[in-house]
Order: C-alpha cells, then sequence, then structure tokens
C-alpha cells in the first residue's frame, strides 16, 4: 500500500482566510431576512416598484377601491416587513393577516395573479438582491399569489 499524505488541519491564518467568505462568521450577519436585505429602505422601494405598476394595470387597479393607493401600500409595506422579520406594526393595528379572508371581496382570478406576479416580478428584480434572497423572497410571492386565487378564469365571448 502506497502512504498517502494525510491532510492537516488549516492553520489558523488559513482558517481564518476560509472563513472570510463564510457569510454565517462575518459580524454583519443577521437570521433576520428583513435586516439582511436592507432592512424598511428595501421594502419601501419593493412597494413603490410594485405598486408603480398596479397603478397602470386595467385589471388589477379596480381591485383596490381607495382612489389613492397609499393605505394599501402602506398595508402591504407593513404586512411584508413583520413577515421578513422587522417591526410588527402590521399585527398592532389590524390583527392577524387572515390573507385569504381579506382578499375574499375581490375577484382574484388565474389572470389576475399573472398580472400580480408580473408587477412584483419587476419590484424584486429592481432590488437587485443576492440570489439566494432574490430566490428566498420570489418563491415566497409566487406561493402567496397562487393562494389568493378564489376565482376561475373568465371566459371571453
Amino acid at each position: 500500500m502506497g502512504s498517502q499524505p494525510e491532510s492537516a488541519a488549516p492553520q489558523p491564518a488559513e482558517r481564518r482566510q476560509l472563513m472570510q467568505n463564510d457569510p454565517f462568521s462575518q459580524p454583519a450577519y443577521t437570521d433576520s431576512f428583513y435586516e439582511a436585505i436592507g432592512g424598511h429602505e428595501t421594502f419601501v422601494k419593493l412597494i413603490d416598484v410594485f405598486y408603480d405598476g398596479v397603478a397602470g394595470d386595467p385589471l388589477l387597479r379596480p381591485m383596490y377601491p381607495e382612489q389613492d393607493l397609499d393605505p394599501a401600500k402602506r398595508r402591504f409595506l407593513m404586512f411584508l416587513e413583520q413577515y421578513w422579520g422587522g417591526p410588527g406594526t402590521y399585527s398592532e393595528e389590524r390583527g392577524h393577516p387572515r390573507l385569504r379572508m381579506r382578499h375574499m371581496p375581490f375577484q382574484v382570478t388565474p389572470e389576475a395573479k399573472d398580472r400580480w406576479l408580473f408587477h412584483m416580478r419587476a419590484a424584486v428584480d429592481s432590488l437587485n438582491l443576492s440570489p439566494l434572497h432574490e430566490g428566498t423572497l420570489w418563491d415566497y410571492m409566487e406561493r402567496a399569489a397562487l393562494t389568493m386565487v378564489n376565482s376561475p378564469s373568465v371566459q371571453q365571448p
């Protein structure tokens, strides 16, 4: 049997070098997704870009009964911030989210879901997140949008 060289454990300097690329060993690491992607400012940008798209969308805009979209923007911002580990203002002001129940008065068709995701995709892309954070956020948005569908497609005559 030939002898194979034993791999020595990394020396302290080598270990420090290896850990430089490990995000979990960095002082800025946080287990809050909210903080990891930039906190309040990031979520404000997400909401602003999303609602810029909704404002001009003929399918989605009628689902927002208020003339001004600012109240809807504020509610969605509070919800997302709380969901991702930020302030708990949403629950303090509005109670349990009950998303499906709150969306039941609106006819959320598969087409409306697709339009919502179209505008949300633009908003998520505008954030220039790392692939891991972008994938995590987008996965949630896709699943959330799917669960809001409460009506079949509207058939055109």
